[in-house]
């Protein structure tokens, strides 16, 4: 891309989990295209750091950014930011993306039962990774910062249909997380929004290094990985800045793969 070019100068995207992975590199890509960002991440102070040298890049390509270290899954703390958006922003939002990787990592099945994935967990997960989409969401629109040529889209990964010892809440919350942008395409296509699931290839960002067993995954990407390499979380953001085009419109209901190839190989 020629770095002259800015296609979303003017607009604003909204990014849930912004600090880290497919978030950040989101949220690098769409502000070099001229997109301003707001940032939704939820850190400790130690990290802090590297989010304002995000928010630096960001500025240094010629946009905007503010970000907000609060829990996504709040529901005050989302009213909070919704209110502050509304505020700044006098039209709706470009792009909403979820990218949301907070849950347990626990087997369903373990001999000493504290081992095991209990019923909050569960719940925490699904409601984190999955349910929290809805909500922002329904605040988004009824705020007006949703509406015709906004684009949503949702970090999922194959997951939602393969298996992991230890990563069965993340895959349920997966699974209904591609079954709320199937309900949301429905329901949205009369206000001319976009919903899509992103279904990138195993990428190294912080969220795979939590994974128990994540090296045997990653060097299974790059034995299968037709290009034998794995992902990047700039391939995926990438993709991303290319179908927040307006030209992008009639796309949406989609699980879209962005891995090289290597789900087919699987």
């Amino acid at each position: 891309m020629d770095g002259s070019e800015k296609p979303f100068a003017g607009q604003w995207g909204l990014i849930l989990g912004a600090s880290s992975g497919f978030g950040e590199a989101t949220a690098l890509a769409l502000a070099k295209r001229g997109m301003s960002v707001f940032g939704v991440h939820f850190d400790r102070a130690i990290a802090l750091a590297h989010v304002q040298e995000i928010r630096d890049k960001i500025k240094s390509f010629g946009a905007d950014s503010e970000y907000f270290n609060v829990n996504a899954a709040d529901d005050e703390k989302r009213a909070e930011v919704v209110a502050v958006v509304k505020a700044k922003v006098a039209r709706p939002l470009k792009f909403l993306l979820h990218s949301l990787a907070f849950g347990s990592l626990k087997p369903f099945i373990a001999a000493d039962s504290k081992e095991a994935l209990n019923r909050k967990q569960m719940e925490m997960t699904v409601d984190v990774m999955a349910h929290s989409l809805v909500w922002w969401t329904q605040d988004l629109l009824r705020a007006g910062l949703l509406g015709k040529g906004s684009r949503i889209m949702v970090m999922t990964s194959a997951g939602s249909t393969r298996v992991w010892k230890t990563y069965g809440a993340v895959s349920a919350a997966k699974a209904a997380l591609e079954s709320h942008i199937r309900q949301l395409t429905l329901e949205l296509a009369p206000h001319g929004i976009t919903c899509n699931s992103i279904r990138a290839g195993v990428t190294m960002t912080p969220a795979l290094q939590k994974i128990p067993g994540n090296d045997r995954m990653m060097q299974w990407a790059l034995e299968m990985n037709p290009h034998k390499r794995a992902t990047t979380p700039e391939d995926v953001a990438e993709t991303i800045a290319v179908l927040c085009q307006d030209e992008t419109r009639w796309m949406t209901g989609n699980v879209i793969g962005v891995d090289g190839g290597e789900f087919i190989t699987g």
